[in-house]
């Protein structure tokens, strides 16, 4: 229990102290343009749309799962595909105790299809892949654009990491479609991998039947990119509808998948602090000529504060499905604390980073 609270306290320490030292610095090296944003007009026309693009792309999110699922040939409605994304949407960004909202989603779906447990811990893990794939797919390619003879050593080595990554996860793709991988020998190697492998086994029946369904895959491949579209032309809207001299969208385009796989990695719910810090980073390192000290980190609480009102629509459903909530978190809970070998959901990692994942 005491590691279970230093854990708690260390996931929520890392982000609160990244995101003091950004508004305090805002503060006191920023000061007097920060009081002119606040007593300048503001364009609502432009905060609204970008309230709409986000809330449209998280929306999105839940279609692609519900997609995937309703592929294995369980019933999911649409309304509960929204359901339990903002709840899981909710779940991540509170980080509320162990468990995360991919848990949440997967043990939901387990209950309502005792006989398809393994495909539901599938589904969950098969769409947090497509969506962190889809986001380095659309950060490669907006990174092509960025002068690569200005830029500094430390965005240089992000940039050929990325690449590697998305060619590596390329050719994963390629090979997990060949009827090869889902068969015979290779796949037979991965099951048998000690404590993960009945998992990975799980991804693969999964995968053998989605690939028989290339117009699925073709739908989620697009919805996948759509949604890391959207979220870069909100955010550009929220930096258009606060200053005159915003980077321009094809310069989002790049700052904002680059900012979001930043916020992916496992440091803090939700990618609170980290994706500021990469916001303001990349607003003085991609646009020509860099943006103000400060601007990024502006825009980036700006686009935190739409992610708030979004995961209001999650409290929404959480009271008015508490009782059921609460023991599908107690089972949840139990079972991260006392995961058994068979159940599919056991290793399901209880953190979300991002919303357009």
């Amino acid at each position: 229990m005491v590691k279970k609270i230093l854990f708690a306290l260390l996931k929520f320490a890392v982000p609160a102290g990244i995101l003091t030292y950004l508004i305090r610095d805002l503060v006191v090296n920023h000061g007097d343009e920060l009081q002119q944003i606040v007593d300048s007009p503001k364009n609502w026309g432009l905060l609204s749309l970008a309230f709409l693009l986000a809330m449209t792309a998280l929306i999105c999110t839940f279609l692609r799962w519900r997609l995937l699922v309703v592929a294995l040939e369980m019933p999911f409605r649409v309304t509960d595909a929204l359901r339990l994304g903002f709840l899981g949407f909710l779940f991540n960004f509170v980080g509320a105790g162990a468990v995360g909202g991919d848990l949440f989603k997967a043990i939901f779906i387990a209950r309502e299809y005792p006989q398809s447990r393994a495909a539901a811990f599938a589904t969950v893990v098969v769409d947090r892949m497509i969506g962190l794939y889809a986001l380095l797919v659309v950060t490669s390619l907006a990174t092509l654009a960025i002068d690569r003879s200005s830029a500094d050593t430390a965005m240089l080595t992000a940039l050929n990491i990325i690449y590697g990554l998305t060619i590596v996860g390329g050719l994963g793709v390629g090979m997990i479609l060949l009827p090869g991988f889902t068969q015979g020998s290779v796949s037979e190697f991965f099951r048998g991998l000690p404590k993960v492998g009945s998992k990975i086994g799980n991804v693969i029946d999964a995968v053998r039947l989605y690939r028989r369904q290339p117009l699925v895959l073709t739908t989620i491949a697009v919805i996948s990119l759509s949604i890391h579209c959207l979220f870069a032309l909100s955010i550009y809207c929220i930096a258009t509808g606060l200053f005159t001299d915003a980077p321009s969208l094809i310069e989002h385009l790049v700052i904002v998948p680059l900012s979001m796989l930043f916020a992916a990695l496992p440091i803090a719910p939700g990618g609170m602090g980290t994706f500021e810090l990469a916001m303001n980073y990349l607003y003085q390192n991609v646009p020509t000529p860099p943006a103000p000290d400060g601007m990024g980190t502006i825009v980036a609480l700006g686009y935190r504060m739409i992610t708030i009102l979004m995961a209001l629509v999650g409290v929404v459903y959480y009271w008015l499905y508490r009782k059921e909530v609460g023991v599908l978190m107690h089972e949840a809970e139990e079972e991260q604390e006392h995961p058994h070998e068979d159940q599919a959901y056991a290793d399901i990692p209880t953190d979300c980073s991002t919303a357009s994942e």
